[in-house]
This record gives C-alpha cells, sequence and structure tokens, in this order.
C-alpha cells in the first residue's frame, strides 16, 4: 500500500461526527518499516475528552431502550461491513503497526468475529427470577447497562482491540469513548467511521487518539458521568488506572501483561509442540500478551526441541508488513527495538548462547532478528518480563514438578502452553498452573466465544464469550410481592 486511502478519517471522532481537536493539535503517525511519517492525526486534550463523555451521555438513554434485537442487527451489520473491507483493514494494520500481512488478516477476521458474536449476545442477557427462602416474596433480578465506558487499547492489535471492548459494551446497551494507543491511531478511527456506517447513532461511539493519553484519560475517570473502565495494556499502567478509578469507584475490567510459560515434555509430539511454538512466539512477532515468553522444555528433547526451533524461526523472512513474502515485520517504534535488544543482551551476558539471531539487522526501521537462546539462566531479567519480540529462550527441566514450580515463578498469569502425549499429564498440570487461561496441546487460545483473561497481576475480570458482555453490565435485585 504505497498511499493511505483519501477518505482516511484522521480527525477526532466525536458524536458522529470528524473534528478537529479543540486547540487544533497533532501529532505524527509513524510507519514502523522506516521510521518516517505517514500521517498526522488530531491530538485530543482534557476539553475533547469532555465533549466525548457530553456525547456519550447525551445518547445512553436511547442507546440503552433501544430493542436488544436493533442493537444486535447493527453489530451484525458492522461484522459484514468489517468483513467486506478485511484487505483494506489489514493493509492498514500493516501500515501503522509494522505487522506482517498475514498476521494483519488474521486480526482483522478475529476483531469482526467480535461483532458477530456479541449481535448474538445482544438478545441473550437474561435476567432470573425466583421465590425467596422465606416464600415472603419473589427475587427478580435484570441485568442493565453499566453506563458511560472509557475503552483504552494497546497498539499490538487494534483492531481486536478495539472490538473486543467495543461490541459486548453496545450489546449491552452502553455508550463508549475508545481511547487508542497513539502508535496505531488509523485503524480506530476507520472503526469509528464504519460502526457509524453501520447505523450506531451519534455519541454511541466516540475515538479519542491522542499522545496526551495520561491527562485525558484521568479527566474522563475523574468525571462523575463515567462508570466504567476498560483497559488494556501493561500492570504498571494498570496499576495507575486501579487508582484513578478509585476515586470514582469505578467498575473496571483489566486485560494485563503477561509472561506466558511453553512447557513441552518428553512424551509429547514434538512436530506437533513445534508447530505449536511458531504460533504462539511469533504471531504477531511476539508482541502479543500471549507469546510464549517463556520455553520450558523437558531435559531428553531440549536440543533437538531448539536445533528445530531455530531452523523454522531462521527460515522466516524479515521485512516490511506490507510486502506479501513478509513473515516477520518490524516492531512498533524504537523504544520497543530498545527493550528487545536490551533484554537479549542482558541474556547473552549473562551466560545464554544465541542459536539464531541475537541483534537488530542494519537497516531502516525498527527490525529485530528471530531469535532462539539456549543456557539462559532460570534468574534471567529475559523471564521476568515482557519480551514482546521475535526472541524465543529456551531453559530444560527434569520433571513436572519443577515444570509446575518454574512455569508459576512469576507475578503474572494470563495464559500458558502445555504439550504433552499424556492426556492426565496435561490436564493435572493445566490445573496447577496459575493461569487464567491454558493451551493444551494447542498455541493458540484466543476466540471471542471463549473467556479471555489472566490471574494475579494479568488482570481483573474476561473478555469474550457470554462473561465479556455480562462485564458491561449490572445486576439489579427487585424485592417483589404479587
Amino acid at each position: 500500500m504505497a498511499q493511505l486511502k483519501d477518505d482516511l478519517l484522521t480527525d477526532l471522532f466525536i458524536d458522529g461526527k470528524a473534528v478537529a481537536a479543540a486547540d487544533g493539535a497533532r501529532f505524527d503517525v509513524l510507519d514502523p518499516a522506516t521510521g518516517e511519517v505517514i500521517t498526522t492525526v488530531a491530538d485530543s486534550g482534557i476539553a475533547d475528552a469532555m465533549t466525548a463523555v457530553g456525547a456519550a451521555e447525551t445518547a445512553a438513554q436511547s442507546w440503552a431502550a433501544t430493542a436488544p434485537r436493533e442493537r444486535a442487527e447493527i453489530l451484525r451489520r458492522a461484522f459484514e461491513l468489517m468483513t467486506a473491507r478485511a484487505e483494506d483493514f489489514a493493509e492498514l494494520i500493516a501500515r501503522e503497526n509494522g505487522k506482517a500481512l498475514p498476521d494483519a488478516r488474521g486480526e482483522v477476521a478475529y476483531a469482526a468475529e467480535f461483532f458477530r458474536w456479541y449481535s448474538e449476545e445482544a438478545v441473550r442477557i437474561t435476567g432470573s427470577v425466583g421465590t425467596a427462602p422465606s416464600g415472603a416474596n419473589t427475587i427478580m433480578v435484570v441485568r442493565q447497562p453499566v453506563g458511560i465506558c472509557v475503552l483504552v487499547t494497546p497498539w499490538n492489535f487494534p483492531a481486536a482491540m478495539a472490538t473486543r471492548k467495543i461490541a459486548p459494551a453496545l450489546a449491552a446497551g452502553c455508550t463508549v469513548i475508545l481511547k487508542p494507543a497513539s502508535d496505531t491511531p488509523l485503524t480506530a478511527l476507520a472503526m469509528g467511521a464504519l460502526l457509524d456506517e453501520a447505523g450506531v447513532p451519534p455519541g454511541v461511539v466516540n475515538v479519542l487518539p491522542g499522545r496526551r493519553s495520561g491527562a485525558i484519560v484521568s479527566a474522563m475517570l475523574h468525571d462523575p458521568r463515567v462508570r466504567k473502565l476498560s483497559f488494556t495494556g501493561s500492570t504498571e499502567v494498570g496499576r495507575l488506572l486501579l487508582r484513578e478509578s478509585a476515586d470514582q469507584v469505578l467498575n473496571t475490567s483489566m486485560e494485563l501483561g503477561g509472561n506466558a510459560p511453553f512447557v513441552v515434555f518428553a512424551d509429547a509430539d514434538l512436530d506437533a509442540a513445534l508447530d505449536g511454538a511458531m504460533v504462539a512466539k511469533m504471531r504477531n512477532a511476539g508482541e502479543a500478551c500471549t507469546a510464549a515468553n517463556r520455553i520450558y522444555v523437558q531435559a531428553p528433547i531440549a536440543e533437538e526441541f531448539s536445533r528445530r526451533l531455530a531452523e523454522r524461526m531462521g527460515a522466516l523472512v524479515l521485512g516490511p508488513g506490507t510486502e506479501e513474502a513478509t513473515q516477520v515485520g518490524p516492531l512498533v517504534n524504537q523504544d520497543a527495538l530498545d527493550k528487545v535488544s536490551s533484554l537479549v543482551s542482558e541474556a547473552i551476558d549473562a551466560g545464554a548462547r544465541a542459536l539464531l539471531g541475537g541483534a537488530a539487522p542494519d537497516r531502516a526501521g525498527f527490525y529485530y532478528e528471530p531469535t532462539v537462546l539456549v543456557d539462559v539462566a532460570a534468574d534471567s531479567p529475559i523471564l521476568r518480563e515482557e519480551i514482546f519480540g521475535p526472541v524465543a529462550p529456551i531453559v530444560t527441566f527434569e520433571d513436572e514438578d519443577e515444570a509446575v514450580r518454574l512455569a508459576n515463578s512469576t507475578e503474572y498469569g494470563l495464559v500458558s502452553y502445555v504439550y504433552t502425549g499424556d492426556l492426565a499429564r496435561g490436564l493435572r498440570v493445566s490445573e496447577r498452573l496459575e493461569s487464567g487461561m491454558v493451551g493444551l496441546n494447542r498455541g493458540l487460545v484466543s476466540d471471542p466465544a471463549a473467556p479471555f483473561g489472566g490471574v494475579k497481576q494479568s488482570g481483573i475480570g474476561r473478555e469474550g464469550g457470554h462473561e465479556g458482555v455480562l462485564d458491561y453490565t449490572e445486576s439489579k435485585y427487585i424485592a417483589v410481592s404479587w
């Protein structure tokens, strides 16, 4: 894609209209493949945030009163529109995010599914009726929209992280203000325009790109009209937002950092385990909270697994995400590249050995070579925090208890992966692992129909599945006699 489309939205999207920032500010959006400016986008400030909250408030009552079937049909139209324009969205994501087109196409298909899934859930938000144990009255429970929602999304899945929040919020009858990551605002703005075309009334969905994230999100979280925050991003920022949310006692959903272990037992189907590792590690070039961050391989097969993984990763084509041949695109920005470079250097300095890669290539853009590290110390910093890059550190273990201990030795608990030929062991280990999700003989767990989320410091609440829409509702109990 040489040029951006002429009709691409680059202003704020508030109350169903494209508007400039109140102070006229704009910021640059960079192409990670070159480091060059793609375009400029309106840079929202506190005044714009308050305008967006006002628009969401004006629309809230009528949208909550809209028939569930009507809300469902709008979400279904959004699915159909996004599916019809899948290639345009994929090219846009590849351009501003840097991910390879196959990954971008996969993200668009995944993102659109949230519109379809929640179009079906919109008509299935049910309550309950029962007799009180005393027989004195009836207990009626109804579910109502939580209210105005602030949705804060990351740059690594700019379409999917937006639809995973917008779709259930709209299905439940909530109005929203989406604050996308400043590295990838174009996809979010295109989503706002698409929802408008699908029939979402003005003010129900508002999109606020901007570099002044802390100030505008804080202002919204302290506005009494706002009742919910849904955030996907780092645990560090999540902690700050939880503190901010406490001031208004907001309903919060947090999908935070991960440090996923990928455990391979000696009885595993090695080809299947390698296939799964390539998906779990290299999807989106490792820039995913679900990425396999720590690979634990049982001693008898560790050498062969490491060698074959290096062969597979070494065969991947590194290049601009927008080129068809590319399998690994650049990282999103210079800070991401610096972090990955630092983690690998520290690991090597501590005694790890690079079977593959271990450096940034000498070329323009934010690239890092696919890398496989062996002889990694169990206390290496690269095993304690998210790498967010195409780097696979491999650690050897001896038995099941050691594997579980190593896998659980983290403050995070989003997802774990286990490969074994023994189903009883697989289920036993899955139950012992401290994570909200487990891929058992699978390298991919994400599904709009499944509850996505973590334990420990990886988050609060669930996105996807029936649980996902319930996170945007409040239960109201009515004690009634008739």
